[in-house]
């Protein structure tokens, strides 16, 4: 891809707060959404991902509050994920500050949402979130924040999702989620096989390393990082840094 690579802060969201698990589990609250997204922005995030992970499994909205209060102090693009099943879902937060909208388990369940909202609002305004498993030799899709197996195959979803007009792809590794041991390079590699649009590779990440990994040899056109932010264990600005030191080039403020 010849754009910019992107470093993206992912802020997971559950009854308003933002945290933090591993492989899906186990989830601890770590921060409040509109102080991290202010703190991430500064340290030089290019993008947002506001993700609400209970939204889907609660057959709820996503709370178009927090994300109004999160897009009122940012300036970057913000994406919003988590209980959007209809172009009604997609509009609503939009108005309310989103520029992109994930989808996830709506997708899966309705294919055609993916049409709806691409003719409604452009392809650019779509992501397309695939949590994947690998099991048997392929990995499988998730729906429900990581709850269900659907049995469908990542790779030939990312193709259909594509078709129906996805702009972006968000892909986390399942496997990977939480870990620090890096980004699963062989999924990634194997979408760049598949599909066109860019991809935000997700899951794993531990060490400016990992982002290189995925970054430098354009297996991915951004990494989403959590967990070491939230932490404190690294800055975005020190993540570019690696990035910049391994000839990659970034965003930087002018």
């Amino acid at each position: 891809m010849s754009t910019v690579p992107r470093v993206i802060a992912c802020l997971d969201v559950d009854a308003g707060r933002v945290v933090k698990g591993v492989r899906f589990r186990d989830l601890r609250v770590v921060g409040d959404p509109v102080e991290a997204a202010t703190t991430y922005e500064a340290q030089g995030a290019d993008e947002i991902v506001f993700l609400d992970v209970s939204a889907s499994a609660q057959a709820r909205e996503t709370l178009v509050s927090v994300v109004r209060d999160t897009a009122s102090v940012l300036t970057i693009p913000l994406t919003v994920g988590g209980g959007v099943r209809s172009p009604e879902d997609a509009s609503r937060l939009l108005r309310n500050g989103a520029d992109k909208v994930g989808v996830n388990t709506a997708a899966v369940e309705r294919p055609g949402v993916i049409a709806e909202a691409a003719d409604e609002f452009g392809s650019q305004c779509v992501v397309v979130a695939i949590d994947a498993m690998k099991e048997r030799g392929r990995w499988t899709v998730y729906t429900y924040g990581g709850r269900k197996a659907t049995g469908l195959d990542a790779l030939a979803w990312a193709e259909e999702a594509q078709r129906l007009g996805a702009g972006e792809f968000l892909v986390t590794s399942m496997d990977r989620d939480g870990t620090r041991l890096g980004y699963d390079v062989d999924l990634y590699r194997a979408l760049r096989g598949r599909v066109r649009r860019p991809l935000i590779a997700s899951g794993g990440f531990g060490i400016p390393e990992h982002a290189v990994d995925v970054l430098g040899s354009d297996l991915a056109d951004a990494a989403l990082v959590a967990g070491v932010l939230h932490e404190g264990d690294l800055t975005i600005g020190e993540i570019k840094d690696a990035l910049v030191r391994a000839g990659i080039d970034v965003r930087r403020e002018t």
